[in-house]
C-alpha cells in the first residue's frame, strides 16, 4: 500500500525528472490530480530509464568528441614509479577532482612511462563525468591553430577551445615551435587560466622550455599560468614499452636445436 507520504515523494520525483527532460509542467500537475498509484510508479521508473539512457549517450557522444588516440582507463594502473604531490591525492586524481577547481596537471618524465596512459584516463573520467574535453597532441593544436589563422577561423576555434573544461595536450616539447605556433599556444594557455584545466604531458624540464618554444619571456609566462594553480606529477623509471616489447622476450628454441649453427 502506498502511504500519502510516499504518494508525495513520487509526486516530486516525477516533477524534477519532468524538468531535467524539458517537459510540460502539464505532466505533473495531472499526475498529482488524477494519478492512481500504480500509474505513478510507472511512470516514475520511466522517465528515470529515460534519463539514465540520455546520461549514458551523453557520456559516449564527450568520449567520442574528445579523440583519444586510444581508450585508456586507471584500472591496473602502475604508480610504483610516479611521485603524487602532496597536495593532490590519488584518489582525486582518480576522481578527476582537479577539474572542479580550475587546476592544471603537468606530467613529467622520460619516454614511455605512463604519461600519456594517465592524461586519456584522466580524460575519460571526465567524459564520464559530463565535462567537455579534446586531446591535442601539441604538434598537432599548432597546426590547426595555424590553418585557422590562415582560414580566417581561428576565432571560432579559440571559442571552441574556451568551452572545454579540460584540455589535454599531449607530447609538450617532443618537437620544436616556431615563433608564430608559440604565439598561438601561449593564448591558448592564456585563455584556460583559471577558466578550464589542462593536462600536459612532457619530457623537458621547465629550464628547457624557451629552447622548445624560442622565447624564455614566453615561456616563462606560459610556466606561470601553469603552475600557479597546477600539480607537477612526477614519472620515473624505464620505459614501459621497451620493458615489455615482443623483441626483448626471449623465445623458446625447439628441442634438439640447442648449440646448433645455421647451415648456409
Amino acid at each position: 500500500m502506498i502511504t500519502p507520504r510516499m504518494r508525495s515523494d513520487m509526486e516530486q520525483n516525477i516533477a524534477e525528472n519532468c524538468h531535467k527532460l524539458f517537459l510540460t509542467t502539464a505532466i505533473p500537475e495531472m499526475c498529482q490530480e488524477k494519478g492512481a498509484p500504480k500509474q505513478l510508479e510507472y511512470l516514475q521508473d520511466a522517465l528515470a530509464l529515460e534519463i539514465q539512457r540520455r546520461e549514458r549517450n551523453k557520456r559516449e557522444r564527450l568520449v567520442k568528441r574528445a579523440k583519444f588516440p586510444v581508450y585508456k582507463t586507471f584500472e591496473g594502473y602502475e604508480y610504483a614509479k610516479v611521485q603524487i604531490p602532496p597536495a593532490l591525492s590519488r584518489e582525486e586524481l582518480e576522481a578527476v577532482s582537479f577539474i572542479e577547481a580550475k587546476q592544471n596537471l603537468v606530467l613529467y618524465g622520460p619516454v614511455g612511462v605512463g604519461k600519456t596512459h594517465m592524461a586519456i584516463a584522466a580524460g575519460v573520467v571526465a567524459c564520464q563525468k559530463g565535462y567537455k574535453t579534446r586531446f591535442y597532441t601539441v604538434t598537432e593544436l599548432v597546426l590547426k591553430l595555424s590553418e585557422a589563422r590562415k582560414n580566417g577561423t581561428l576565432e571560432r576555434l579559440r571559442n571552441d577551445l574556451n568551452n572545454l573544461d579540460l584540455l589535454i595536450l599531449d607530447e609538450w616539447g617532443y618537437v620544436p615551435v616556431d615563433r608564430d605556433g608559440s604565439q598561438l599556444l601561449f593564448r591558448v594557455i592564456s585563455d584556460s587560466y583559471e577558466s578550464k584545466s589542462l593536462i600536459l604531458t612532457t619530457n623537458i624540464e621547465f629550464s628547457k622550455w624557451g629552447g622548445i618554444f624560442t622565447d624564455d619571456q614566453m615561456a616563462a609566462a606560459m610556466i606561470d599560468r601553469l603552475v600557479h594553480h597546477g600539480h607537477l606529477i612526477i614519472f620515473d623509471g624505464n620505459s614501459y614499452r621497451m620493458e615489455h616489447a615482443l623483441m626483448r622476450q626471449t623465445a623458446k628454441q625447439p628441442k634438439g636445436t640447442e648449440g646448433k649453427s645455421n647451415e648456409q
